[in-house]
């Protein structure tokens, strides 16, 4: 299972706000138009963005994303901060670009599902 927290470390990512970093991530989604996010994020994504305004927050709440995570250095407004606090939001942050940052977390997905597979069928050849 891929936590925020096992991706902060992964990925080397800076923490903003890590209020439920137990919390799993089980897909992943990368916008900036926020009405568009709204629609197609999924509950337990992380959501990689350049856009930095309380509106993010917001956005996150109500698509119940695992995490947040500000791509190529950008810092979200105070006013974010605050409201991702106050809302429960795991805000993460990273120099790299969107495009890699999604390739990194895809691929740490990819790795805990391989993980947890070998861990499944090992349990399973030790109760034979």
């Amino acid at each position: 299972m891929l936590t925020v927290e096992k991706l902060v470390e992964k990925l080397g990512l800076s923490v903003i706000e890590l209020v439920e970093g137990d919390r799993e991530i089980t897909g992943g989604y990368a916008g900036d138009l926020l009405s568009w996010v709204m629609g197609r994020a999924e509950s337990g994504d992380a959501w990689v963005t350049i856009m930095t305004n309380m509106n993010v927050a917001a956005v996150a709440q109500l698509t119940d994303v695992a995490c947040v995570v500000f791509a190529e250095g950008v810092v979200p407004d105070r006013e974010a901060v605050v409201k991702a606090k106050l809302h429960g939001i795991n805000l993460l942050g990273s120099p790299k670009g969107v495009f890699e940052l999604c390739a990194e977390i895809a691929s740490c997905m990819e790795e805990e599902g391989r993980e947890a597979a070998h861990k499944e069928s090992s349990a399973y050849s030790d109760v034979q």
